[in-house]
């Protein structure tokens, strides 16, 4: 899509746009820490809690304004964690409760907060709960915690229904005295019946426990997918993965899940300090996102329309205008997100042109990606509301796409089906120095193997280098802090811009970002605050390059 936009006024005042300064969570900028592949601090090859821990100083000094851990509960790490035996322990590859408490205790004394993972859509297959129910057979109450049904079939040898895992195959396992238990993901995360008072019970329990220790909100993993249609209807049709986030499915988005964000609600409001839940929301639109960040329910829910879009002015435009309208009635910030531990990191998305996936065929490709990447970054961090940054996209990292079979962990990978199972790619431990063996991550090596070269891509090579991607976030973050027209809000003013060029105001601030395939001129809106890539400016003229974003102030 292309075309040149005229000017609009900007939107009416809304809830959000009067909303107290200290809602930190408005315009925060969050940093997602993956625990496995951050830093290690016993060499055994895998991060832990007390790696973050001594990393901290250097994401204060990043300038984010808190940390958000995926999961290091116990787990028998079916699916990295995100298949959790006990949600009041660490798994003893990270640490204990000691070392999360000393965490989060350093956290706050260096202005930041802490944020974790919850897992409430399903349990491991060795919690507790779980082992008891196939333990005691059929007719068991505690089966009536999970999703256990007898199967089709002349013999019940047939699934329940036609739902299929996110990872592929069938939704549906048996166990040996013939009954099937529902799970959306691998086999060893069964899905909880959120139908049983006990379950909601346990939740709100689990939430207490955290709270108490003293983290400052929760990101809510599949919050979508807590309640599951009456009767747990068939879907019809095959591929039905390529449906999620795009159509109504009877195990996701239902209208039911609703209810327990408002129960949650109540108790996170009863802690001083301004905690918040963040949604992991698939859904099909923007609007329905919308919806679980109501005033009496969750703070933000991540915008994975924005994360899907390709670098395109038309299309970039189309969705930040539809996700700004779609907050503004229920007064929730929106939030704004490249990359995370899911998906092909935007470094390498960018580099191709769609349908290409993460194959990065030459040194240009990379060149691209970066270039893109780093303009994508100014954009988003000018546009109103939350922003979300995944570990070592600050370094400009591409995603690690020829990673041998054998060494890969991903379990969508091994199932040949449903996600193309290539997410190890964007987990591969970051690097620290230019050298040692795993370029700082720890003294054991890395549970994934890092490339040849990561060391020239590492905080030591890029610190100092005011032209490095790290510098570029550091700056970036501590311009935004001082641009009182940057951060909350929940509208832009678009302005007259060629084609292939976005070019909106915030007050006195201006963000022009050329996606196009060349040069652009543009009028010169100020003073410079940043630039992605070099600009030139003559006679109240600026000529962009391709693939560059350009934040000025009028003031």
């Amino acid at each position: 899509m292309s075309q040149q936009h005229s000017a609009v006024d900007p939107a009416p005042t809304s809830p959000l746009a009067t909303a107290p300064r200290g809602d930190w969570w408005r315009d925060a900028v969050i940093y997602q820490v993956y625990p496995r592949s951050f830093a290690d601090s016993n060499d055994d090859g895998m991060g832990d809690l007390e790696g973050i821990r001594s990393r901290l100083p250097y994401l204060r000094d990043l300038g984010v304004d808190a940390v958000w851990l995926s999961p290091f509960y116990a787990s028998p790490q079916a699916d990295a964690g995100y298949d959790v035996a006990d949600y009041r322990a660490v798994d003893p590859m990270f640490g204990n409760l000691l070392d999360a408490d000393a965490l989060i205790r350093d956290a706050r004394e260096l202005g930041l907060r802490i944020i974790v993972d919850l897992v409430p859509n399903h349990s491991s297959d060795q919690y507790e709960w779980f082992r008891r129910a196939v333990a005691d057979g059929p007719g068991s109450p505690l089966r009536d915690r999970y999703h256990f049904r007898p199967g089709k079939g002349e013999n019940g040898e047939l699934p329940p229904n036609d739902w299929e895992s996110i990872f592929g195959g069938p939704a549906w396992t048996r166990v040996e005295d013939g009954e099937w238990y529902l799970h959306l993901f691998a086999p060893e995360q069964p899905d909880f019946n959120w139908e049983h008072p006990a379950v909601g019970d346990e939740f709100r329990s689990i939430l207490r426990f955290w709270l108490d220790m003293g983290v400052d909100g929760f990101r809510i993993d599949v919050a979508h997918g807590l309640v599951k249609a009456a009767g747990l209807p068939d879907i019809g049709g095959s591929d039905q993965v390529k449906l999620l986030g795009n159509d109504v499915m009877p195990f996701f988005d239902q209208d039911g899940v609703h209810e327990i964000y408002r129960q949650w609600r109540t108790i996170l409001d009863e802690y001083p300090g301004e905690r918040i839940f963040v949604a992991e929301a698939w859904t099909p639109t923007v609007e329905r996102t919308a919806n679980y960040v109501r005033p009496d329910e969750l703070h933000q829910a991540f915008n994975f329309q924005y994360l899907s879009t390709e670098w395109d002015a038309g299309e970039l435009r189309t969705v930040i205008d539809r996700t700004l309208e779609a907050m503004r009635p229920v007064g929730a910030p929106s939030t704004w997100v490249l990359s995370n531990h899911d998906v092909t990191r935007h470094a390498t998305r960018f580099a191709n042109p769609p349908g290409l996936g993460t194959q990065i065929r030459t040194a240009g490709d990379r060149d691209l990606g970066l270039r893109r990447a780093r303009a994508a970054t100014l954009l988003m961090l000018a546009l109103p509301g939350s922003a979300y940054i995944y570990q070592g996209e600050e370094l400009g990292l591409p995603d690690v796409v020829d990673l041998a079979d054998e060494v890969r962990q991903d379990p969508a990978y091994f199932r040949g089906a449903g996600q193309d199972g290539f997410r190890d790619g964007c987990r591969v431990p970051i690097p620290w120095t230019r050298t040692g063996s795993s370029y700082g991550f720890g003294g054991g090596g890395s549970w994934l193997p890092q490339p040849e070269g990561w060391g020239e891509l590492s905080v030591e090579a890029q610190t100092g280098e005011p032209d490095s991607t790290l510098e570029l976030y550091r700056t970036a973050l501590a311009v935004r802090r001082t641009q009182p027209d940057l951060g909350a809000g929940d509208a832009v003013q678009w302005l007259r811009a060629p084609e292939g060029v976005l070019a909106f105001r915030r007050g006195e601030f201006v963000c022009v970002t050329n996606t196009s395939g060349e040069s652009v001129t543009t009028p010169v809106h100020g003073r410079v605050l940043l630039t992605s890539g070099e600009i030139t400016e003559a006679d109240g003229e600026a000529k962009v390059p391709s693939d560059t974003t350009v934040w000025w102030t009028t003031a």
